[in-house]
C-alpha cells in the first residue's frame, strides 16, 4: 500500500477546503499539504446539488472569502455563479494542484509516539473498483461540511410503491427530468422547497409547496444596490469589506432582536409576507410557524420569487400531513388528493460529525457524541485535529476563515515553541455538556443525539456570534491553559 506523508491533510474540496488551501499557504507557506477528495471535481455542495433554481440563502458578501471580493452584480448568488466563483480561487493561487481526487477519506488513527496522524482513503480506480490509499500528517483539517453526500432525509411516505410517478430527493436531482408542463408537488417548506417552487413554476403547469408546517420567509433583493454603488466609486477590496461588515452587523442585530424580542421580530416578518401576497391571502395557516424567530433558519426569498409565483398563482401552498400516496399523487389526513406527475422530496439532510469517518487515537475510537468542541472546531482529547463548521444564524465562510486563520496560528505556535502535539482538555468540572446546536429544525433534531456537545462555558461554548469570534479566534491567547501542548 502507498504511503506519503504531508505536514497538514485537508479532507474536502468545498468552499472550506479551498478557503483552507489559501489560508495556510499563506500563513503557513513552509507546510507541505494535500486536499483529499472524495468526488472528481472542485466544488463540494455548490457542485453536488444540480436541482433548479440552486441558489444561496446568504449574501456573497458574508458568503465569500474574506480574501476575494465578490464581484458579481448579485449579492444573491445562483449555485453555477459559487461555484464559478469557489474554482477561480482554487485556480488563481495553485490550490486546484493541491487536490487528489476520488480519495474518500474513511478513517484516521492518531499515534502520540509518532505526534502524527495515518488516515486511510479509498481512491476509485475506474469501473467501479477502488484501492486503499495511506497519508500521514501531523495536522488534520476538516472541511468536509456537516452532512451526508450520499444520500439526503426522506421520511417513510405510505403508498409509495403504487405511484405512477417519479419521487426524487432534490440532493439526487438529475438532468433527465423534465418537469415542463407536468404537474409537481414539492414536500417541504425550507431552503430547499422556497428555491424549487418558484423556478420548477417557469415550467410546470403547476406546483405545490405541500408543507406539515410553515417556516419564516423573507423576501430580500438579489442585487444590493448599494453595494454596487460602492463598488462603482471604491477600490474592489474595500468597497467589499465595507459592505461585508454592514451585512455581517445587520444580521447580528436582526438575530439579537429576534431573540430578544421574538413577538416583534414575527409582526414584522408576517407583516412583509402580507403585503407581498395581498390582503386577502392566508398567511396565518401558510406562513405562520409555531415557533419564534430564529429558533430555525430564516428562508430567504430574493425578489419574493415565490410570493409572485404565488400572486400569479403558478404555485400555491397546501399546509396539511401527507396519509398516503396514491396512484396519482398524494392522500392527505383531511382526505383531499393532490395529483401529481414528480414529488420532490424536500425533506431536508442527514447530518453527520467529521464527515463520516472512522477516528480512533491511540487506539481509542472517538465518540463524538460524548466529546465537547472547542471553541467550536476542536475536540476535547482529539490531538492536532480541527473541522470547519460555519455560523447557523449567519453565512458558512465568517466562521470557516475565522477557522483557518486560527489553525494558522496554533500551527505556527506550535512551530516556535518546538511542540508536535496539541490536544484541548476540560479540568474543570464545573464544565456541563449541551446541544451542541440550539436549532428546533429537523434536520437537527434528528441528529443531536450523535453530535458533539457544547460547554456551558467558553472555550467550550458556541457564541454563534462573529464579532466575538474575532476577538477570541483571531486575538485570542492560544495558550489559554486548555489547549494541551507536548
Amino acid at each position: 500500500m502507498s504511503q506519503e506523508h504531508f505536514d497538514v491533510l485537508i479532507v474536502g474540496a468545498g468552499l472550506s477546503g479551498i478557503g483552507a488551501g489559501y489560508h495556510l499557504q499563506t500563513k503557513c507557506p513552509t507546510k507541505s499539504y494535500v486536499i483529499l477528495e472524495g468526488r472528481d471535481c472542485i466544488g463540494g455542495t455548490w457542485d453536488l446539488f444540480r436541482y433548479p433554481g440552486i441558489r444561496s440563502d446568504s449574501d456573497m458578501f458574508t458568503l465569500g472569502y474574506s480574501f476575494k471580493p465578490w464581484t458579481d452584480s448579485k449579492a444573491i448568488a445562483d449555485g453555477p455563479q459559487i461555484l464559478n466563483y469557489v474554482r477561480k480561487t482554487a485556480a488563481e493561487n495553485g490550490i486546484d494542484s493541491k487536490i487528489r481526487y476520488r480519495h474518500r477519506v474513511r478513517r484516521a488513527s492518531w499515534s502520540t509516539p509518532d505526534a502524527r496522524w495515518t488516515v486511510e482513503a479509498e481512491r476509485a480506480t475506474g469501473e467501479g473498483a477502488t484501492e486503499l490509499v495511506r497519508f500521514t500528517c501531523n495536522f488534520l483539517f476538516m472541511c468536509s461540511g456537516y452532512y451526508k453526500y450520499e444520500e439526503g432525509y426522506t421520511p417513510e411516505f405510505k403508498g409509495t410503491a403504487g405511484f405512477q410517478g417519479r419521487i426524487v430527493h432534490p440532493q439526487k436531482w438529475t438532468d433527465d427530468i423534465d418537469y415542463a408542463g407536468k404537474r409537481v408537488v414539492v414536500i417541504g417548506s425550507g431552503a430547499t422547497a422556497v428555491t424549487l417552487v418558484p423556478e420548477l413554476a417557469k415550467k410546470a403547469s403547476q406546483v405545490v409547496m405541500l408543507q406539515r408546517s410553515p417556516t419564516y420567509v423573507v423576501s430580500r433583493p438579489a442585487q444590493d444596490l448599494l453595494a454596487n454603488k460602492l463598488r462603482r466609486n471604491l477600490p474592489a477590496t474595500l468597497a467589499y469589506h465595507l459592505i461585508r461588515w454592514r451585512n455581517v452587523m445587520w444580521g447580528m442585530f436582526f438575530f439579537q432582536l429576534s431573540r430578544r424580542r421574538p413577538a416583534k421580530v414575527k409582526d414584522l416578518i408576517l407583516k412583509g409576507v402580507q403585503m407581498a401576497l395581498g390582503p386577502d391571502y392566508d398567511v396565518a395557516t401558510h406562513f405562520t410557524p409555531r415557533y419564534n424567530p430564529w429558533d430555525q433558519r430564516l428562508c430567504l426569498v430574493p425578489d419574493g420569487d415565490l410570493f409572485k409565483a404565488i400572486r400569479e398563482q403558478r404555485a400555491s401552498v397546501v399546509t396539511n400531513e401527507i396519509d398516503t400516496f396514491t396512484r396519482d399523487g398524494i392522500r392527505l389526513k383531511d382526505g383531499s388528493e393532490l395529483a401529481a406527475d414528480i414529488v420532490v422530496t424536500a425533506t431536508g439532510l442527514v447530518l453527520q460529525v467529521v464527515g463520516g469517518l472512522e477516528i480512533s487515537v491511540d487506539g481509542r475510537t472517538v465518540d463524538f457524541a460524548k466529546t465537547l468542541t472547542y471553541k467550536g472546531m476542536m475536540y476535547a482529547d482529539v490531538p492536532n485535529l480541527a473541522s470547519a463548521f460555519g455560523y447557523t444564524n449567519a453565512s458558512w465562510t465568517l466562521k470557516c476563515d475565522l477557522t483557518c486563520e486560527y489553525v494558522c496560528r496554533l500551527i505556527n505556535y506550535m512551530d516556535r515553541c518546538n511542540f508536535r502535539q496539541c490536544m484541548p482538555h476540560n479540568d474543570d468540572p464545573a464544565v456541563t455538556a449541551q446541544p451542541s446546536l440550539d436549532f428546533t429544525s429537523g434536520y437537527v433534531q434528528r441528529a443531536i443525539a450523535k453530535m458533539p456537545k457544547q460547554g456551558s462555558k467558553r472555550p467550550w461554548r458556541l457564541y454563534q456570534n462573529y464579532a466575538f469570534d474575532i476577538v477570541s479566534l483571531r486575538f485570542g491567547r492560544i495558550d489559554d491553559g486548555v489547549m494541551q501542548y507536548s
